[in-house]
């Protein structure tokens, strides 16, 4: 099916069902009477995590709430993929562009990971969260990724699953094909995408990267990349050999 753009899409947590009344959050409301203009009769899809993606229609417009009216079932819920995405903490602007671009790439989970040479050290993971559903909204993607709180980059290698595959993005490897790097990993594995700070990692996280099992050391070419250039790069990489991409 293909998708209706011209219909606002919205993330709803309310329970979604045939023929359902939805009452939007104050800032869903303004959005869609104060900024969209929109009217009575217009199309909304509604989705979230558990009810999957639903057609509906406003109903009941106001300054204090807009009403939905849902109409019938589009799409089930789908699964979270197997791709997680793990990265050093960035200043606001470049970590909301990386949120953004993360999601779209078709990521299950975000997690920040505090390292020796991480520069920011305080997240606001209300607004990663936000981010995050604004770009499921765009990219027509049911399921919206969880946020994990920050961690240290040793508890996030202990919390590894014994068939987990850790790509580790570093710009000290050798510059070979990543595509061959990856083609190594097998279906359905899961797998843990990490990028470092901007000040790379230390010998001593490399050192503990490189013993972990189940690593591949992914080069992203000859140029240094920016953090948050380097998520799009890494997982577009990894969606092609392992993901959704073909």
């Amino acid at each position: 099916m293909r998708p209706d753009h011209r219909a606002h899409r919205l993330y709803v947590e309310a329970s979604l069902r045939a023929d359902a009344d939805v009452v939007l959050s104050p800032e869903q409301s303004h959005y869609l009477d104060r900024v969209m203009r929109a009217k009575i009769g217009d199309a909304v899809i509604a989705f979230n995590n558990l009810d999957g993606e639903w057609r509906g229609h406003i109903a009941e417009t106001g300054r204090k709430a807009v009403t939905v009216h849902l109409d019938q079932a589009l799409r089930p819920p789908a699964p979270q993929g197997r791709i997680s995405y793990y990265f050093a903490p960035l200043k606001q602007a470049r970590l909301d562009y990386m949120v953004q671009k993360a999601v779209e790439m078709g990521v299950a989970r975000l997690g920040a990971v505090m390292t020796q040479h991480t520069m920011v050290s305080r997240l606001n993971l209300e607004r990663m969260q936000a981010n995050a559903v604004e770009a499921a909204e765009q990219c027509t993607m049911i399921a919206v990724p969880e946020v994990l709180a920050e961690q240290k980059l040793e508890a996030m290698l202990a919390r590894r699953t014994a068939d987990e595959v850790l790509v580790f993005c570093d710009e000290t490897a050798p510059v070979t094909s990543p595509l061959q790097a990856l083609a190594a990993i097998g279906p359905d594995r899961p797998i843990s995408v990490l990028v470092g700070p901007e000040g790379g990692f230390s010998d001593a996280e490399r050192a503990l990267l490189l013993a972990q099992s189940n690593v591949i050391v992914l080069s992203l070419g000859p140029r240094i990349l920016r953090a948050d250039t380097a998520a799009v790069a890494a997982l577009a990489f990894v969606q092609a050999v392992c993901g959704d991409i073909t």
